[in-house]
């Protein structure tokens, strides 16, 4: 099934996708990978005010470094990244974008939170094509793996785990 997500992302939107679903995704995307997202995360179990804008209610983080090349995913299996998984579908996160397989343990902590992982093809001219728009949010000091923020116009994805499942595994 192929499906129109506006950000943010309703409660009932995610109770309707399911694994291999096709998604196109507009609105406001957070773009972060290894070096920021672990910032994140502390802050939020930190309690700190986010200062700069963010509120990750119904929100999407697409694993993804900005730079004058455009963005394209990196590996959401990569330690820093998928432990920011569960933390951030806690504080409000609703789907992650990147690629790969990602493992059990982060497969239950989306479930539990309500949230889903998908993954996106790895074309930046694709991607170039369907942004409107860049803005750096938090974190200038990282430079291109910095926490933006991105306007998008219907970003391809499909759904690859959510309630419980991933698309990765055989018997599901």
């Amino acid at each position: 099934m192929a499906m129109e997500i506006n950000t943010p992302i309703t409660e009932e939107c995610i109770a309707k996708l399911t694994i291999g679903d096709t998604v196109y995704i507009s609105g406001s995307i957070f773009c972060g990978r290894d070096a920021v997202l672990p910032k994140v995360v502390q802050m939020i179990r930190e309690n700190e005010n986010f200062d700069h804008g963010i509120e990750l209610k119904g929100s999407v983080i697409f694993h993804t470094a900005v730079s004058p090349a455009g963005v394209g995913p990196t590996s959401s299996n990569k330690l820093e990244i998928e432990s920011s998984i569960g933390p951030l579908s806690k504080a409000g996160v609703k789907l992650h974008l990147g690629k790969g397989e990602i493992g059990r343990g982060t497969i239950e902590a989306l479930n539990q939170n309500h949230a889903v992982y998908a993954v996106i093809p790895p074309v930046t001219a694709l991607l170039g094509d369907k942004t409107r728009g860049q803005e750096l949010v938090a974190f200038p000091e990282l430079g291109m793996e910095a926490l933006y923020r991105l306007k998008v116009e219907r970003y391809p994805a499909i759904i690859a785990a959510a309630h419980g499942r991933s698309i990765y595994e055989q018997h599901v």
